[in-house]
């Protein structure tokens, strides 16, 4: 709270601190370790995660090319059962063959047929759909000619055998063209590929819990999956509809049902297919977290290395230099009372040491020249004092000798009452400071004396003091000679309706006695002259009066004084700017007494 409180100072602000200048160099240093520090994680973390994803990306290419050699195998067996000699004599001398000779040839193509459907575990069925002769052979034995089949996997790739979709199911179909360009083919070889066994391979790139894979055949074709744990694969035909209608991307991020998965993407021209491994982006971030606990140990260090190095160099250099500023304020503000005492042997403690002797020394000095010093004070005091009361006493013999030339006897009884109490606060041996309600009590006397003189022709209008300002403590004679100078110089040859306002304006720092009149005789000219003599503290006769109480006013509290001014009512305003601070008990020649 202190050093805030010092810090609000102009001459002082924390961000010109070296308290702070220190910790932000520190803070400077240690910058470019934290960047470094971030650069190296972020690089690592990049590098794992393309470490994976690269790994991923290649084990999906190799399967998808493992599968495009087996299918071009499962072709060249294809094209090999469409030149058979058995398949060809059943579709082009199937009326000139007997029975046996049917049922032999029929036979071999069977076992041809079977032969190849065990050659490789990506088949479920092979058939032979011979129009010629109205049948359809496959390892089930020979059946009737199965037309919606015959016409629905016929390929539309020409002679060369493509994989079709067909009622949810993926074929390979080629056929052997009739002998006219326009005819019909004699026979269609269709090769059923087993959607479940490739379900079932699917599943060896489930290596992490919650992961999936997705194989899709063209555009809208057939989507076969296969998911571990809570893999959403009800998901996929959204997340396929999105993906296309975005930039493909060989791995990107997604969020499947509250789940957020890296995939990777390969596709096979040849085959028509697209593959989709899809893995819990947790997955890449457990190689990283043995690494993220020291970054953060790394970064939890580096803030404690800060903190121990702003609390030892506020220990060890800040608050010894508050130390050293605090008691500079004090010496400033008077109190020469004061000494440091510093334990450690450092630069400080020499500091210290020297300064302690010049408050020594200082004090001594003081002492040495007090007492010459107040009492030529309290001397120009008394010599300022003394020169009201002569004035004032011509003026009141003038007053009485006016109402002993009208024969006003009943108020020359008031009058002299009045002045007696007058002559008797001025010349009773007081205190030089006293409470304002006294000094106001005294004012509104002199002013009632006044208004006995010219009360036909000067009204006065005194607002009455606030209680919280009665006991505020001020110099004697300080309100009554201003009163006097509005009567003397302002409304004295007034002829009628003369009016003189006292009234009071305060707040937190000061108290102000504000004395205004409506009397028509101030100049510009003799207003500037008035402001500049209270500026430069000058004496001269006319407004002698003003000047003391200015120059008392001063010296007394140490600020404020005698402002003036031209008044709303057309004449003078004078201001007496009282501190509420001042005083006494802050004057720190005064304290010395």
């Amino acid at each position: 709270m202190e050093a805030t409180l010092l810090f609000n100072r102009h001459d002082i602000s924390l961000r010109n601190s070296i308290f702070s200048r220190l910790l932000i160099t520190f803070l400077l240093i240690m910058l470019p370790m934290w960047s470094f520090g971030a650069y190296i994680y972020n690089w690592i973390v990049q590098t794992a995660r393309e470490d994976i994803s690269k790994t991923a990306v290649s084990q999906i290419v190799y399967y998808l090319s493992d599968m495009e050699n087996e299918i071009e195998r499962i072709k060249l067996l294809q094209y090999s059962l469409l030149e058979d000699e058995h398949l060809n004599e059943l579709a082009l001398t199937w009326e000139t063959m007997d029975t046996i000779e049917r049922m032999e040839n029929i036979n071999l193509l069977l076992k041809r047929v079977y032969t190849i459907q065990n050659s490789s575990h990506y088949i479920e069925d092979v058939s032979v759909h011979i129009a010629p002769i109205g049948k359809t052979l496959s390892v089930d034995g020979a059946r009737e000619f199965d037309s919606e089949r015959f016409y629905g996997i016929r390929s539309v790739y020409g002679h060369g055998s493509q994989i079709i979709e067909w009622k949810g199911s993926l074929h390979l179909s080629a056929y052997k063209p009739g002998g006219r360009r326009d005819a019909e083919p004699l026979f269609t070889v269709e090769i059923a590929l087993d959607s479940g066994v490739m379900r079932e391979e699917l599943n060896q790139f489930n290596l992490y819990a919650d992961s999936g894979v997705m194989l899709v055949h063209g555009r809208d074709g057939v989507v076969i999956t296969n998911g571990a744990g809570a893999f959403p694969e009800q998901d996929m035909p959204v997340f396929l509809q999105q993906s296309r209608e975005s930039e493909e991307l060989k791995t990107d991020a997604v969020e499947l049902s509250n789940m957020r998965f890296y995939y990777m993407h390969a596709n096979s021209e040849k085959l028509n297919f697209s593959l989709y491994r899809f893995i819990p982006e947790r997955v890449f971030q457990e190689p990283l977290d043995r690494f993220y606990s020291w970054a953060w140990l790394f970064l939890i260090l580096s803030l404690g290395i800060i903190a121990v190095y702003a609390l030892s160099t506020y220990k060890f250099i800040h608050k010894p230099l508050l130390t050293f500023v605090k008691s500079f304020r004090r010496m400033e503000n008077g109190d020469l009372d004061i000494f440091i005492d510093h334990a450690s042997k450092d630069e400080f403690r020499y500091l210290y040491g020297r300064f302690n002797q010049m408050v020594a020394n200082l004090r001594s000095l003081i002492d040495q020249a007090y007492k010459q010093k107040i009492l030529a004070q309290r001397s120009e005091l008394k010599q300022l004092q003394s020169q009201i009361n002569p004035h004032f006493l011509y003026n009141s013999f003038f007053i009485l000798n006016t109402m002993a030339k009208t024969g006003d006897v009943e108020r020359i009884e008031q009058f002299t009452t009045l002045l007696g109490k007058y002559f008797q606060f001025v010349t009773r041996n007081a205190s030089d400071n006293l409470p304002l309600e006294h000094e106001i009590s005294h004012a509104r006397m002199y002013t009632e004396i006044q208004e006995l003189r010219f009360s036909r022709r000067i009204k006065v209008s005194f607002q009455e003091l606030p209680p919280e300002l009665a006991a505020m403590q001020v110099p004697r004679l300080i309100v009554q000679p201003i009163i006097e100078n509005a009567f003397e110089h302002s409304l004295e040859k007034k002829a009628y309706d003369g009016l003189i306002v006292v009234r009071f304006e305060w707040d937190d720092e000061e108290v102000r006695v504000i004395v205004e009149d409506n009397g028509d005789r101030l100049s510009d000219e003799e207003l500037a002259r008035i402001i500049h003599s209270l500026k430069h503290d000058e004496d001269q006769s006319e407004i002698t009066g003003m000047v003391n109480i200015h120059r008392r006013v001063r010296l007394t509290l140490g600020d404020g004084g005698l402002q003036v001014s031209r008044s709303g009512l057309g004449g003078l305003m004078a201001t007496l700017r009282l501190p509420r601070e001042g005083g006494e008990q802050d004057n720190p020649i005064t304290n010395r007494r």
